[in-house]
């Protein structure tokens, strides 16, 4: 950990990643002199190669704009590299890196042939019009295109990169190779998407939280959850809850959070999806239309008393501070929607509590998951319907759930770490096939 400290300088958040798994790999691998004589933690966490490209467009006031562009790609073990494109004012290399590592073990998990990659810029699409999204994607898509390929490395969606970013990222990649082929995932249907993609990651963490609760002895209905974002993710977590007899009480945006004491129904879930991915309005207009609704400016849902808890906004919104405040109130269970929403001191509040825990790297493993099988589809010019892609979805979390339990169940049987097991389990398969190609 010194080592990755020293060559990695200022990037907190990609060390942060790397201690959490490590702490848990140290253990595990101190009578497997294998992986100590090919140094495998040394090298997994070192990335295979960081493209950094500048990104030049023109917004619509005839203004040129340069923005950084990046795609680190970090593992292909097991196969090619697979992550999602993120655009935020918040992307840093350091935030890539960390994404890209928790990505190799996250897609380690899912049992598909999948390595790990991230990639992104420090554009930001809100407010922007389509015309200058679609330049934008152009000019970046117009250098990303020389390092993916179907069997090289497949992006996909993330924080500000949806459906309309997705079509003109493909279209320009089209246009440039003169090749359609499955390079992204998060497609349209039209032009070879999957369905079950937009609900996947959303629904599977679901699924991986009822995992959890029954392997517990308890079950999801008549729970009540607080649910951090209003993007897809969160959303689409939101709407599985409801189905499966949940009252979700909060949703939240950057601009704060609003608390809905007698519930986010399915009604009103369809009035804030309307409002975020058509109108791309913020989440205060929901309190504005529905009487009873408290909006927090700048707040987050983790002081409402809820039996459930599901980050789905972005990195670290969980401290120290709010991962007590979420014990203290009695939670039962925390499934994460987000990539590494909680701080590493967060982390151990809840280990230490003895609460049920489900890390992003299992528990929004959904969203990869159909990726993939979206990768398949279009290999093979096919296309599953949405009763197979669900039945699909729910194995695999599934499976992911039960290879936690392997890991990470302790001596007594019941209280199972899921962050050690999700660690140990991911990152067995990726050490074993390195160790299968040699040094390189």
């Amino acid at each position: 950990m010194e080592g990755v400290r020293k060559r990695n300088p200022g990037q907190e958040e990609f060390v942060q990643a790397v201690a959490e798994v490590s702490q848990d790999i140290f253990g595990w691998i101190e009578d497997k002199t294998e992986y100590h004589e090919a140094s495998i933690l040394r090298r997994i966490a070192e990335p295979d190669r960081i493209v950094s490209f500048r990104v030049c467009w023109e917004d619509d006031d005839n203004n040129i704009r340069v923005e950084r562009g990046w795609r680190v790609q970090n593992n292909n073990a097991i196969g090619p590299y697979k992550g999602g494109l993120r655009f935020h004012p918040s992307v840093t290399e350091s935030v890539l890196k960390f994404l890209a590592f928790e990505q190799t073990f996250k897609n380690s998990l899912t049992g598909l042939p999948l390595g790990g990659g991230k990639g992104g810029s420090n554009f930001d699409p809100k407010g922007k019009s389509d015309s200058e999204v679609m330049r934008f994607c152009q000019s970046f898509m117009t250098e990303l295109y020389r390092h993916i390929g179907p069997e090289v490395d497949v992006p996909a969606g993330d924080i500000g990169v949806g459906s309309r970013e997705i079509g003109y990222l493909f279209g320009q990649y089209k246009r440039i190779t003169g090749r359609w082929e499955g390079v992204l995932t998060g497609k349209a249907t039209e032009y070879g998407g999957s369905k079950m993609r937009p609900e996947a990651t959303g629904y599977g963490a679901v699924y991986f939280l009822e995992n959890m609760l029954k392997h517990a002895d308890k079950e999801l209905d008549g729970k009540a959850a607080i649910i951090s974002g209003s993007g897809n993710v969160a959303l689409h977590a939101a709407e599985k809850l409801i189905d499966k007899g949940v009252k979700v009480l909060s949703l939240s945006d950057s601009d704060g959070c609003v608390h809905d004491p007698d519930g986010i129904d399915a009604d009103k879930l369809d009035w804030i999806k309307d409002l975020k991915m058509n109108r791309r309005g913020r989440i205060s207009e929901y309190a504005d239309e529905y009487s009873g609704v408290e909006f927090t400016e700048d707040g987050e849902p983790w002081d409402i008393e809820a039996d459930l808890a599901m980050p789905c906004a972005t990195q670290n919104e969980i401290g120290e501070d709010e991962a007590q405040k979420l014990v203290d109130n009695g939670v039962l269970a925390i499934a994460e929607g987000a990539n590494m929403p909680t701080t590493n001191d967060g982390v151990e509040i809840f280990r230490d509590a003895k609460v049920l825990y489900g890390p992003g790297k299992a528990a929004n493993a959904g969203g990869v998951a159909v990726s993939g099988l979206e990768m398949s589809q279009n290999a093979d010019g096919i296309s599953w319907d949405t009763e197979k892609l669900g039945s699909m979805l729910q194995d695999i979390m599934d499976d992911i759930h039960e290879k936690c339990v392997e890991h990470g169940e302790g001596d007594d049987g019941k209280y199972v770490d899921y962050v050690k097991g999700a660690n140990i389990a991911g990152f067995k398969k990726v050490a074993d096939a390195m160790l299968a190609f040699g040094v390189m």
